[in-house]
């Protein structure tokens, strides 16, 4: 069982940076492909960006690469999204997800997710 809860969200101007955080309890984090979703409103939940459990590998959607970083800290059971360039489109409600399948991790069938943090980029 993994328990997953994420942080960092907040109000930022556009072209401004915010970096999200999400704490995994568990001792067998970096056992989990992780990944973070974003939901706005009205609209379904999307797939942002992926990690393997080492780290090695990492996947994001087109509309955020450059922009974007996932990274993870397995010592700190814990995994990031640095987000630079924010437009007012990347507003939503951020997600993370773990899963056993770095495939599955980055669809909504993931195993495991957290109760988001808002995310608002002001124009």
């Amino acid at each position: 069982q993994v328990q997953l809860v994420e942080s960092g969200g907040g109000l930022v101007q556009a072209g401004g940076s915010l970096r999200l955080s999400c704490a995994a309890s568990g001792r067998t984090f970096s056992r989990y492909a992780m990944g973070w979703f974003r939901q706005a409103p009205g609209k379904e939940r999307e797939f942002v960006a992926a990690i393997s459990w080492s780290g090695g590998s990492t996947y994001y959607v087109d509309s955020v690469k450059g922009r974007f970083t996932i990274s993870r800290d397995n010592a700190k059971n814990t995994m990031y999204l640095q987000m630079n360039s924010l437009k007012p489109e990347d507003t939503a409600v951020y997600y993370c997800a773990a899963d056993s399948s770095l495939i599955t991790v980055r669809t909504l069938q993931s195993n495991y997710w957290g109760q988001g943090t808002q995310v608002t980029v002001s124009s």
